[in-house]
């Protein structure tokens, strides 16, 4: 009689929950690793795409093998965790033994917001601090608030501007993250004294001047030149330009109002008559067609140094152009931050103090 029947005859039910790793071949030779998770009677399968047991028999074969091996049964353990968690709202001793860099790996991966690529950043520095330390395998349940804070040493020593407090930020969210999966029976950043002390980098503004000489010189793409000047004047991140929408322009009211893709924040924005000029002729779909990010960005840097503009511009610095212009321009502070999206007015104080900048040097030219 086979266990299925046995079961069956017997109204034996299986376990509830339970996480299996398994092996499938490929037709390459290579060997696929997933999880068969069972929970409450229904299952799922996994596959770690990015784990494979690699066809060959030579020595560093073999080691590959041996840590995706060991990478998958850290996940398989994670995710048993992660379903007794759910179910007993505790931290289980499998948890405690989850190797962090594999998890939050693994975290990463299904991460579905648009800033996933700095997320990976953030990861991959604590990976190279980890490196550094002779800890890769550094589980939940030995992890100290003064790991974190070496942490915050090795990204203030590592990185410039506000990179440090960048990365630190998205690496919170998944410490927060872990600890809302039980993973961990305290938060311990809840224990961490130490501050991230990176401060801004300075960035170039574009004055209104100098918006006009930009806007009267030509460049190899229109669409990069009408996206680029629409941002200027709405204050766009390029995420956000580079999807827009005609069904997010209310041409009846003149004005543009979307979701932000980074904050998640609604904003309207009222349309002057440049920027609905920059709009060009309604149609259905995308307002702009754009290449890539590097691709935008070196058409830009080619445009800015036709125009005599020795200033370092990034299409970010669109948003700062607009920001600050606004604030120079005598727009409060309040309705800057609105305009922006901001979520906190710290982030809209750079304007002020780059608008104060400004100030400061257009009354050089009186000076005698």
């Amino acid at each position: 009689m086979s266990l299925f029947s046995y079961l069956r005859e017997t109204k034996i039910k299986p376990k509830e929950m339970s996480v299996r790793l398994r092996k499938r071949k490929n037709a390459d030779g290579s060997t696929s690793l997933r999880l068969d998770i069972y929970n409450n009677g229904q299952r799922t399968i996994e596959t770690l795409k990015h784990l494979k047991l690699v066809k060959g028999s030579s020595v560093m074969d073999r080691e590959t093998n041996k840590q995706n091996l060991q990478q998958a049964e850290s996940i398989r353990v994670t995710r048993a965790a992660e379903l007794e968690a759910n179910s007993y709202s505790m931290v289980s001793d499998a948890g405690k033994k989850t190797i962090i860099a594999v998890w939050m790996q693994s975290f990463v991966d299904g991460y579905p917001k648009k800033d996933k690529r700095n997320m990976q950043g953030a990861l991959n520095r604590f990976k190279a601090y980890l490196l550094e330390i002779k800890k890769q395998g550094l589980v939940f349940g030995s992890l100290t608030p003064l790991h974190i804070e070496d942490f915050i040493d090795y990204l203030e020593s590592n990185s410039t501007g506000e990179g440090a407090n960048s990365y630190f930020s998205r690496f919170k969210k998944m410490i927060k993250q872990a600890y809302r999966q039980r993973l961990l029976k305290e938060n311990v950043l809840d224990f961490v004294k130490r501050k991230v002390k990176g401060k801004a980098k300075k960035k170039d503004i574009l004055t209104l001047i100098e918006l006009k000489q930009l806007s009267s010189t030509p460049t190899e793409s229109n669409e990069v030149k009408r996206a680029f000047l629409y941002s200027c004047v709405t204050g766009l991140r390029w995420c956000d330009v580079k999807s827009l929408k005609w069904e997010s322009i209310d041409l009846n009211n003149n004005r543009l109002r979307i979701v932000q893709s980074k904050t998640e924040n609604e904003v309207v924005v009222p349309l002057n008559e440049k920027a609905l000029e920059l709009l060009g002729t309604p149609k259905s779909g995308l307002v702009f067609t754009l290449p890539s990010a590097n691709g935008a960005n070196k058409t830009l840097k080619a445009w800015v140094k036709r125009a005599k503009i020795d200033k370092a511009i990034t299409w970010h610095n669109a948003r700062h152009s607009f920001g600050t212009n606004l604030v120079f321009n005598q727009v409060d502070v309040l309705t800057t931050s609105k305009l922006l999206g901001h979520k906190s007015m710290k982030h809209t104080q750079r304007y002020v103090d780059a608008s104060i900048e400004m100030k400061q040097n257009a009354t050089k030219a009186i000076n005698f």
